[in-house]
């Protein structure tokens, strides 16, 4: 499975570091750039070349990109699955992993950032205090990843956008800051060819499978929103997503949902210190869930935390996935 993800996200990335010939970072001018982001105007007064980014997802933007070597560092959790075998293994081996836990003022200053790419619970958080105010009070411009900006409805809930949508902001802005224009519009182009051939192949509507995504929780289960990368994965393979009408991103439900949308298939999110074979064994167990169709017909399927999140890797999880729903459709 690794490597059939790493050759299709090789292929889907063909202008970045899978042998593509493509313009070089170093070629970004330093003029100052103003970018959209979360709504807002921001200028940029340089092109950035010590970036920290938070997450393997922001992270992994940066290095389809093939801005390494704007980069002085990252932090993510160890728990966020096999990284030796992705397209983009040269930028792990060449960026400094700064700490396993989330950025810190302490992190970020010691490796001399000159801008924090990150999001809102990606590393930005108000209760902490490390937040793009604080940071701009250093001296030290961020940008904030496009599927956690906040949106108004609550105090918390996140999302401004369709999550491919922000995807594409995201890789365009990039593009714009570094001067990678080209790269990003060739990266973007063939993610959407990839999904537009997995859409092609869709179940019809009537006959599409309802799905959940279930990240974590046993009191309650964390799942997606509308504006979470998890919406657009699963609608585009052809899959409903039975919470498409909260209006967050990443937020918690209560059971009684779950059961009454009756999903027919079940997406676990794969990380943390429980082993998605664990969240299995406990879904299939849980007695309030015994009469949903996904667990009663066992159809759970696993896709990587990353897959999961806003990064390059969304259209591969939307293929894999597509293929999944395809076989659920055809067996109903």
């Amino acid at each position: 499975m690794r490597k059939l993800l790493a050759a299709a996200l090789c292929l889907a990335a063909a202008a970045t570091g899978c042998g593509a010939n493509v313009e070089s970072s170093t070629d970004a001018k330093s003029t100052s750039v103003t970018l959209t982001n979360c709504g807002r105007k921001v200028t940029y007064d340089k092109v950035p070349e010590r970036v920290v980014t938070n997450d393997v997802g922001i992270t992994e933007l940066m290095f389809a990109l093939g801005l390494e070597d704007r980069m002085a560092g990252f932090a993510m959790p160890d728990d966020k699955g096999d990284l030796s075998s992705v397209p983009w293994k040269d930028g792990y081996d060449k960026v400094k992993w700064l700490s396993k836990d989330q950025l810190t003022k302490e992190n970020v200053v010691d490796a001399r950032a000159d801008l924090v790419f990150a999001g809102w619970n990606y590393g930005f958080r108000e209760d902490g205090g490390f937040t793009p105010d604080a940071l701009k009070k250093l001296g030290i411009p961020s940008y904030v990843l496009t599927e956690s900006c906040h949106n108004g409805r609550t105090e918390t809930a996140r999302g401004i956008m369709p999550p491919l949508d922000a995807l594409y902001a995201d890789l365009t802005n990039l593009g714009k800051l570094f001067g990678v224009e080209k790269r990003a519009a060739t990266l973007i182009a063939g993610f959407k060819r990839q999904i537009a051939d997995v859409r092609a192949k869709a179940p019809e509507p009537a006959d599409r499978p309802k799905v959940f995504l279930y990240d974590s929780g046993q009191d309650q289960p964390f799942t997606s929103g509308r504006y979470a990368a998890p919406e657009q994965i699963i609608s585009e393979a052809g899959g409903v997503n039975v919470m498409h009408d909260l209006q967050d991103s990443w937020t918690t439900v209560g059971w009684e949902s779950v059961v009454q949308r009756n999903p027919d298939v079940i997406v676990i999110c794969d990380y943390g210190d429980v082993s998605a074979e664990q969240k299995r064994k406990f879904l299939l167990s849980y007695a309030p869930l015994r009469n949903v169709s996904a667990v009663k017909h066992k159809r759970i399927v696993v896709l990587d935390y990353v897959d999961l999140v806003e990064s390059p890797r969304n259209p591969s999880a939307v293929a894999r996935l597509g293929t999944y729903l395809r076989k659920v459709a055809k067996e109903r």
